[in-house]
């Protein structure tokens, strides 16, 4: 795809154009001012994948709960648990592939027959059996390269099948660096010799698995299992998806929008595996659209190692550059404070109203951006995720209810009053 047409397809709703902003590479600008919850952007992935490892699928059993508890939809990805909530037994309403049997379940009928004619393929379904009983791969190799493989499974499935669709996916951002083309190595020996795929257009090479690994790695993105208060924060990932349009969005560490998907309560098996992308807030025409490439509660450091091991590129958004400096300046600022300690009850008798407000502005002056935190960062215990508001009524109307893309938590906008007072009413069940 040539990025006329990757242009082409992100300007269809004719809110977002595609840029190329210096230092950034390509770039969503809003091509007109956007009101806070407003859907930029909704994408269907072109290729999804499961993130367990191989030797991580538990067995199928018909009289064990436990054994799909932990499981999804090899198709629609949706908990296997919460789909047959509603059934005496979870597994009467679950359906195993006829082929591979345990290893590959559905959540319905339905997703089993779509899947045998699309991401289920028979060469599919003997690649991931032949590799989940390879032994250089499940024992001898980190848990890592068990899901690069399901990956390149699914990839080379795609451009058997879907031949348009691999080559949206070789035009994404991303190059090879020595780790991916170790790992291509490895993988490109052992799956052309255990499932060899039909090649694809250029032929199937060390070169084009290196290549896909690396637009992989800068491109998926995770669909996380449900949110718990109970997991510390910490969710795993159920699934990758490449989704093409929505793998143009930039980074930065106070987004101006957030991502929403709905694979377990979207009411159709076809399209829940879509992204929502919502505004948090209005953004003027022209000013360009960016995710946060994880949760916004990290901190510098650990923004700054993600991004670099991760992306490769180090973070100079505003936020970035206000916390480099505390970053510089922490062991002069505890120094300084200790050796004012003693002088600050006279400060505050001598002189109680000019050292509030100079304590106000030095405030502002070190973290502008603190107001972000306040109203669009979801307060419930263990989320951290990113509210933005419920997308504008019928006549346009903004709403004043926020949603949080983590925990799904719904809440009254934060209405703060001159005293520093806020309104807030939480909508939780």
């Amino acid at each position: 795809m040539s990025e006329a047409a990757a242009a082409a397809a992100v300007e269809t709703s004719g809110l977002l154009r595609m840029v190329e902003i210096e230092g950034r590479g390509r770039g969503l600008v809003a091509s007109q001012p956007l009101r806070g919850g407003q859907i930029v952007l909704r994408d269907s992935p072109i290729l999804l994948y499961s993130a367990l490892p191989l030797i991580n699928q538990s067995s199928f059993s018909s009289s064990s709960q436990s054994s799909t508890s932990n499981m999804y939809c090899a198709k629609c990805f949706r908990s296997l648990l919460s789909s047959s909530s509603s059934s005496s037994s979870s597994s009467t309403s679950v359906v195993p592939c006829p082929c591979c049997s345990h290893h590959h379940i559905f959540c319905s009928q339905n997703c089993l027959s779509a899947a045998l004619t699309s991401c289920h393929s028979p060469w599919v379904c003997q690649a991931l059996s032949r590799l989940r009983d390879c032994p250089s791969l499940v024992l001898q190799q980190p848990m890592e390269r068990q899901v690069q493989a399901r990956f390149l499974v699914a990839a080379y499935h795609l451009a058997r099948f879907f031949p348009s669709q691999f080559q949206i996916l070789l035009s994404l951002e991303g190059s090879p660096n020595a780790l991916d083309t170790t790992a291509a190595q490895f993988l490109h020996s052992l799956i052309s010799s255990l499932c060899p795929p039909h090649p694809p257009l250029g032929g199937f090479s060390v070169e084009l698995t290196a290549a896909l690994l690396a637009k992989d790695k800068f491109n998926a993105f995770g669909m996380m299992e449900p949110f718990s208060p109970r997991d510390d924060g910490q969710r795993s990932v159920r699934a990758y998806g490449i989704y093409p349009n929505a793998s143009f969005f930039n980074h930065d560490c106070l987004p101006n929008a957030c991502r929403f998907d709905y694979v377990d309560t979207a009411p159709d098996h076809h399209n829940n595996t879509d992204i929502i992308v919502r505004v948090v807030h209005d953004v003027p025409q022209g000013r360009e659209i960016c995710l946060s490439y994880f949760p916004v509660n990290e901190n510098y450091a650990s923004r700054q190692r993600r991004l670099m091991e991760d992306y490769g590129f180090t973070c100079h958004c505003d936020r970035c550059v206000v916390e480099a400096n505390w970053s510089d300046h922490e062991d002069d600022n505890v120094a300084e404070e200790e050796e004012e300690e003693e002088g600050k009850d006279e400060l505050m008798d001598e002189d109680h109203h000019d050292q509030m407000a100079s304590t106000q502005g030095q405030g502002d002056a070190d973290f502008p951006h603190a107001y972000f935190f306040i109203r669009y960062m979801c307060d419930r215990e263990n989320c951290w995720g990113t509210m933005a508001p419920l997308p504008p009524k019928d006549d346009a109307t903004p709403s004043d209810v926020l949603e949080c893309n983590v925990c799904g938590n719904l809440k009254h906008d934060q209405v703060t009053d001159a005293s520093g007072g806020e309104d807030e009413l939480s909508m939780d069940d």
